[in-house]
């Protein structure tokens, strides 16, 4: 058995290269030889057997393409031989067995985490500042600079200390040439300032461009969008600013809060600009009363939690053609571990769970959550149609030359991090995780998108696996970053907690991968450990409009 190829699906037709290999080497595979008709980089799939124009591609055991022209034995797949295809799907088909992984070791475990007094608990405690309109952004600023390096939030100033010793080359005359070839230092420089209340892990700012000139639907989605966080079991306390005139009204914001927790009872400070007196009488009162409201939340502790109340959000992006068989179900075992604990899972990102969806619905545990998961797949998919796209474009140039050519090859690697558990609820955006469990999140697939819009559903702790490298963080939710591959895990070490490349070279299993995984989310959780995208201040939020996003 070659260890330098590996079929996923026993019913597959195609075999992953594992590393790079050269046209004319002999594969020797499950009793078979292949001998390869093109160079197979690694990442990428050659065919099993001679295909002919319109014979279709499986892959993970599902259709993920058709052949554009003859593809020979053993021969490259890639855009131009291949064309997306995705099998149909219906409602639920047939009733789905799970067999739970054995949790025994793990059952007695808590984390520590912020507990509020609906019963949920946080894995951090935020102070959120939210404008509910891009009006009120620049205010934002102002106060971001006002408060986060004196009460101890500031990030690393070593590229303002970057800038200075450029600023002091140019000003002693120094040549562009020489500017460029010096090698300025940029040692590590943080501020030192003590964190005035060691509770809070930071106070967050939700800057947006929506809240008025769009539509009146825009402006609702985004109200629910931001109530959500303002509900956030990992948000101690919130502070509003409105200009006054905008779709989204206050007293509309109080009430959309409400109805989706008529329990909420944490600090919420709103300040309307046009009914002050002054810009600078409205940012001093709101740093006021604000600095009231963190020495009352820094009075909150860590506590002890079961597992069954941590909410996991899985999710990938810059995504490889490792991802489906290395970081993915990796989380995939993880997700099952806390959904056999108790706890609740969420994979959102439908267009990347195109050629899928039958083995969705038939995992979904009734009709009733199966036929809401069909309609909202198929909506989105003709909205994306009649825009004159569709879930096929979905895969980005990075995906396609890392070996991710059609959307269902890269959906079905993608679903692995839902594991294996029944699907207990559909949610749509914004809609609120109500039972333990996996639950399926309809966000696009869009990294900051779909990150923000699983953060909305409750999610206090994301999983985010990476072939090629991404950035991407959330204000309010942790996010650890999982490799697929230890070479990126060494080239882009800053961003990457954790790393599934062992899998690939046979150090490790998927099963021990996942329970690693675990174990660091707990640690996450009770705020042992800090991941980098937390540490690099990556705090991306961008609202869906609900239009057409892959």
């Amino acid at each position: 058995m070659d260890k330098r190829v590996l079929k996923v699906h026993p019913d597959d037709n195609v075999m992953v290269a594992l590393t790079d290999l050269k046209k004319g080497e002999q594969i020797g595979f499950g009793g078979e030889v292949y001998t390869l008709a093109d160079h197979i980089p690694q990442k990428h799939k050659f065919v099993t057997s001679a295909l002919q124009p319109g014979e279709e591609i499986i892959m993970y055991g599902v259709l993920v393409g058709k052949a554009l022209y003859e593809v020979p034995r053993g021969g490259l797949i890639h855009t131009h031989n291949v064309k997306h295809a995705a099998s149909d799907y219906w409602g639920k088909q047939k009733e789905y067995r799970w067999q739970a992984p054995d949790v025994t070791t793990w059952q007695n475990r808590t984390f520590m985490g912020y507990h509020r007094n609906d019963g949920r608990v946080g894995t951090a405690n935020y102070w959120l500042f939210i404008p509910t309109v891009f009006c009120e952004n620049r205010n934002l600023d102002v106060i971001r600079e006002a408060l986060n390096k004196e009460l101890g939030y500031g990030q690393s100033e070593k590229y303002k200390n970057y800038a200075r010793q450029l600023i002091n080359l140019y000003q002693n005359g120094q040549s562009l040439e020489m500017m460029l070839e010096t090698d300025l230092q940029v040692n590590e420089e943080h501020f030192h300032t003590k964190r005035v209340f060691p509770n809070i892990d930071g106070i967050k700012f939700l800057t947006h461009q929506g809240g008025c000139g769009g539509t009146r639907q825009d402006s609702a989605v985004l109200s629910a969008l931001l109530a959500s966080y303002a509900d956030h079991p990992n948000v101690a306390g919130v502070t509003v600013l409105s200009l006054g005139c905008q779709h989204l009204q206050l007293d509309e914001f109080r009430q959309e809060i409400l109805k989706r927790n008529p329990a909420f009872d944490k600090p919420l400070y709103m300040y309307e600009q046009q009914k002050s007196q002054s810009e600078e009488s409205l940012i001093a009162a709101a740093i006021k009363q604000t600095f009231v409201g963190l020495v009352e939340a820094n009075k909150q502790t860590r506590k002890p939690a079961p597992l069954n109340k941590m909410v996991l959000g899985v999710k990938c992006g810059g995504s490889d053609g490792f991802s489906g068989i290395s970081a993915n179900p990796a989380v995939g075992y993880a997700s099952d571990l806390l959904v056999a604990l108790g706890g609740s899972v969420l994979l959102a990102e439908f267009p990347e769970l195109c050629g899928v969806e039958q083995e969705l619905a038939d995992r979904c545990i009734n009709n009733e959550v199966a036929d809401k998961f069909v309609r909202l797949m198929k909506s989105y998919a003709a909205q994306a149609e009649a825009a004159g796209s569709g879930f096929y474009a979905n895969p980005s140039p990075g995906n396609i030359r890392d070996g991710l050519i059609t959307d269902a090859i890269k959906s079905a690697g993608a679903a692995k991090k839902g594991g294996t558990a029944p699907i207990i609820d559909v949610l749509d955006y914004t809609e609120a995780v109500r039972k333990p469990g996996l639950s399926l999140v309809c966000t696009p697939g869009n990294d900051v998108e779909a990150t923000t819009g699983k953060t909305s559903s409750g999610a206090t702790l994301i999983v985010f696996t990476t072939g090629l490298g991404t950035p991407t963080g959330n204000p309010v939710c942790p996010v650890i970053k999982i490799a697929t591959n230890t070479s990126l895990a060494r080239r882009m070490a800053d961003i990457i907690d954790i790393n599934t490349g062992d899998i690939i070279t046979g150090e490790a299993t998927i099963e021990s991968k996942g329970e690693e995984i675990l174990e660091y989310c707990i640690k996450a959780a009770s705020g042992e450990v800090t991941p980098k995208s937390v540490q690099l201040g990556q705090d991306d939020f961008i609202p869906w409009k609900r239009g057409v996003s892959l």
